[in-house]
């Protein structure tokens, strides 16, 4: 009799476990790590940029639509400076804002490669006095034609708390905060307060990290979102506030609970 009642139960610990395992499997992962559905072209894309050596870079976690105007003067709008190119001279002129605490809102950014390319744009947002600690965003054109019927970009944003040298290479560079959501939610806010966003939304970026490295060997903590604004039609503000378009159930709760651990590990 104990024998067929451990068989029994058993037999039922074994249909539980499957059960389980069939609505984790084909139901629910496949709708967290999966919701491509308001951008469906960026479906099997890279999520990640990689240095000029090839070593995987910052995570993308923003993103745009719009033309190329738009995209440029609403983020200078929202007080963002283009940062300049990469020469002796805005080399020379970025360490001696570092080095004598002096501002320059338009110093270079090192260069990251998406798929192979350099980025379209960098921009910067100042922290402080000098090129030292500043908010800072790359952004690649990815399609020509989204779902809006204008061109989408992706960005990788980050927020620079020093300088220093990189764990990899050796050679000088920025450091960045762990937080990247929090910088991805900072550069999206500030559009929002000038009113250049119509919409925003998320589709799936890297995917969860709690313990990523960027190119320097920076650590980062993400919910691997990348969150998307849609910039209004020909960058002109708006009084109403942009339409925040909720993502599916179990995405919301993995990125609830996301917030939760970065406010632990911040």
């Amino acid at each position: 009799m104990r024998l067929r009642r451990a068989a029994r139960f058993s037999l039922w610990t074994i249909v539980a476990l499957l059960t389980v395992y069939a609505a984790l499997a084909y139901v629910l992962l496949p709708v967290l790590w999966t919701h491509y559905e308001q951008q469906p072209a960026l479906a099997g894309r890279p999520m990640i940029t990689r240095t000029a050596d090839g070593i995987p870079g910052d995570p993308l976690n923003v993103g745009l639509v719009g033309h190329e105007r738009e995209l440029v003067e609403a983020i200078s709008a929202a007080g963002w400076h283009p940062a300049d190119p990469i020469t002796v001279k805005t080399s020379l002129a970025i360490v001696g804002s570092v080095m004598f605490d002096r501002p320059y809102l338009r110093a270079p950014v090192s260069n990251l490669y998406y798929e192979g390319r350099k980025q379209d744009f960098a921009f910067e947002a100042p922290a402080g006095t000098s090129a030292n600690r500043r908010h800072h965003v790359r952004f690649w054109k990815v399609l020509d034609r989204g779902a809006e019927g204008r061109p989408v970009w992706l960005g990788s944003s980050a927020f620079d708390t020093g300088s220093g040298l990189s764990s990899y290479t050796g050679q000088v560079t920025h450091h960045i905060s762990p937080d990247v959501d929090a910088e991805r939610d900072f550069f999206l806010t500030s559009l929002t307060k000038v009113g250049m966003l119509d919409r925003i939304y998320a589709v799936t970026g890297v995917g969860p990290m709690l313990n990523g490295r960027n190119g320097g060997g920076d650590r980062y903590f993400t919910d691997g979102e990348v969150e998307i604004g849609v910039i209004n039609k020909g960058a002109l503000p708006s009084q109403e506030p942009p339409d925040l378009v909720p993502s599916p159930l179990p995405v919301e709760l993995k990125d609830q609970l996301f917030d939760a651990i970065g406010d632990l590990l911040d």
